[in-house]
């Protein structure tokens, strides 16, 4: 099993993976790659843990000037809400954003309220902090498809709704691995067995979108890529098993959440009831041996969010 709590793994191929530490070890990783004073972020974290990511990549021995590009695959907190703070430190770095995010990330009053809403304040204020505005002369949208050279690397930028609108993956070709940001699910190293790595999706509010999470996974397949790097958490491989898992995962929650469309005011309530039973019967039949206590602790709250968007989902199916 890899350690979890490890502050910055390298991965190889000019790949390190920086644990931001928000809410726990081994729950939100950024990404650092490249080479000589050629260097890229993917993902930043909240603002809360900048100064955590810093230090990351401080102890690579990047230096703040050779930091050339910030490419958060989308903009929820967790993701992007470090960008405009890291900005702030790192003087010749441009920001890639999808062209749906750009705007949120230029002007992040909508989206700092939209999480307020999904959090409270004072949960906000503990876990992420707010996005601070990205000045618009270091920030541009990149298209789908685009190639962008770190040096002599090629990173390639799709398109990947499913999780969000406004998503982003990034193919190295280097490495023949995606930067996934949350469009291939969630995987914590906690579970890991003999069996792999278990895997779930992450349905988050407010933009779940079953039919184009499998076209977004179709295009991830097509490159025939040997891992892809989790925001949530860390580097995972034998892919083709893991998003077969995830399909079915995409799929289940689905109908998990047509069959309680009418539940009216408890509807929520038994989402989160039964998405947890739903994880902790996966989790036995991937041969999970972690007591049943520290299962639902490590997926509280992904439960919880996972329940809040499948509502959103729901809502949106009924206005249509």
């Amino acid at each position: 099993m890899t350690e979890p709590h490890q502050a910055v793994e390298s991965l190889g191929d000019g790949i390190y993976r920086i644990d931001t530490k928000m809410h726990r070890p081994g729950l939100d990783a950024c990404y650092l790659l490249g080479g000589d004073q050629h260097w890229a972020l993917v993902d930043t974290g909240p603002a809360t843990c900048s100064a955590t990511v810093l230090a990351g990549l401080e102890a690579v021995g990047v230096a703040p000037e050779a930091l050339r590009l910030i490419c958060p695959t989308h903009v929820h907190l967790d993701h992007a809400g470090g960008v405009g703070s890291l900005l702030q430190h790192l003087p010749n770095a441009q920001v890639l954003a999808h062209e749906r995010a750009l705007g949120h990330l230029v002007d992040p009053s909508r989206l700092n309220a939209g999480a307020r809403a999904v959090y409270g304040e004072e949960e906000l204020l503990r876990l992420f902090g707010y996005l601070e505005p990205v000045p618009v002369e270091r920030i541009r949208a990149v298209t789908d498809g685009e190639i962008v050279h770190l040096d002599k690397r090629e990173l390639k930028f799709i398109d990947s709704p499913g999780h969000a609108r406004h998503h982003y993956c990034v193919w190295d070709a280097s490495s023949r691995g995606f930067f996934s940001g949350d469009a291939f699910g969630l995987s914590y190293r906690e579970f890991d067995n003999a069996n792999g790595a278990f895997i779930l999706p992450t349905t988050t509010p407010v933009q779940f979108d079953p039919q184009g999470w499998h076209r977004t996974l179709d295009r991830m397949l097509e490159h025939e890529p040997e891992q892809v790097y989790l925001t949530h958490f860390g580097r995972v491989r034998q892919i083709p098993a893991l998003a077969a898992n995830l399909r079915q995962g995409i799929d289940a929650y689905s109908e998990i959440a047509r069959r309680h469309a009418g539940d009216g005011r408890a509807r929520h309530a038994n989402l989160v009831q039964v998405l947890t039973e739903d994880a902790l019967r996966r989790l036995a039949v991937h041969g999970c041996k972690l007591p049943e206590a520290r299962s639902r602790e490590l997926l509280a709250m992904d439960i919880e969010l996972n329940a809040q968007g499948l509502g959103v989902w729901l809502d949106r199916q009924t206005r249509h």
